[in-house]
């Protein structure tokens, strides 16, 4: 059976445009707190990437031990797809260790909000602090777990990229046009795969707090429902991520560039610096709101496909049997 292309698209502009109606419809709540929750990891995450190129012990650290990793493993020296991907993991870790504080405090209070507040039929009841607290465990149990699947993640395609080089190396190919083609391939693959895992372990945390299950349970369940929807995902994901790019970019640009450029920071620069700042919150809020939509239209989608199976099911079976059957279990118990 064909699969018309067109459809991921059209479910990706449906969730899109109900975000950002559900957020139009609570703009007050969602900028005046959950907004504001998310500022302190905003401003964490943009200091992170100014202070770190900077650092003269954290970051080179990271980044000869990372380099002794790959020269022991044997990937070839004179690519320079591993000098940038060492660079980027080097960053990447020394930012999580400077933001993880801001991550598992005001981050996961503010997704325990947004949930809070989705999960109900109609989201302007504002939830309270009370009832948000107890969403927040099943969630930081995710986000332990999620670390552990993006670590191991990171591992398999490192292990992958590992046994290619050492096989192409082992059968005495050098061209350093084929490597060239191998590299890029492998950037490929490398990106592929953490762009799905990233995906699965943030519908993760929304699973945790929509169904109250934590830890590899939430992460199995989401895996459950991106499967054939994962292009869907991919497409939800890109414009979020790009806006964050640029966000980043416009920070350094406008902050980190100027600051270096006239020797001094100025009152105008910090409030400038706030501004993106609160921008790139409201990103990371919109991302969030959509990942709850998209829950919503898979969790609906798989339970009419259950639907679908069940009364199939009674259709091939002989009419005595599928009255027994129909009697015996009840499409309100399906999940």
């Amino acid at each position: 059976m064909e699969v018309n292309p067109s459809i991921p698209m059209e479910r990706t502009g449906k969730i899109i445009r109900r975000s950002i109606h559900t957020y139009l419809k609570n703009y007050q709540y969602f900028t005046s707190t959950t907004a504001l929750l998310i500022f302190p990891v905003s401003v964490a995450i943009l200091l992170s990437q100014a202070i770190i190129p900077s650092s003269s012990f954290l970051l080179p650290t990271i980044y000869t031990r990372l380099e002794s990793i790959f020269y022991a493993a044997g990937f070839p020296e004179s690519s320079q797809f591993f000098s940038i991907l060492n660079l980027k993991l080097s960053q990447t870790i020394c930012s999580s260790i400077f933001t993880l504080p801001f991550t598992l405090s005001f981050l996961l209070f503010a997704k325990s909000s947004i949930i809070k507040a989705l999960h109900h039929q109609n989201p302007s009841l504002r939830p309270s602090f009370s009832s948000i607290f107890p969403l927040c465990y099943p969630l930081l149990l995710t986000h332990l777990c999620n670390s552990f699947v993006i670590l191991a993640a990171n591992a398999s395609a490192l292990a992958i990229l590992f046994l290619t080089f050492n096989s192409i190396d082992a059968f005495g190919v050098s061209s350093p046009s084929f490597l060239l083609f191998l590299s890029a391939t492998g950037a490929v693959l490398y990106s592929v795969i953490l762009a799905h895992t990233i995906i699965t372990c943030n519908l993760a945390l929304i699973v945790a707090g929509m169904e109250n299950c934590g830890g590899y349970l939430a992460i199995l369940k989401a895996c459950v429902l991106i499967r054939g929807r994962s292009s869907t995902t991919l497409l939800l994901a890109l414009p979020f991520n790009l806006g964050l790019a640029a966000v980043e970019a416009l920070f350094q640009y406008r902050v980190v560039r100027l600051s270096l450029l006239s020797d001094k920071f100025s009152s105008s620069m910090a409030f400038e610096g706030l501004v993106i700042a609160y921008l790139y919150s409201i990103l990371i809020l919109l991302d969030t709101i959509t990942t709850c939509e998209f829950f919503k239209s898979s969790k609906s989608n798989y339970r009419m496909d259950l639907e679908d199976k069940y009364y199939y099911l009674i259709e091939l079976l002989p009419e005595e049997d599928s009255g027994a059957f129909t009697n015996s279990k009840n499409l309100e118990e399906l999940p």
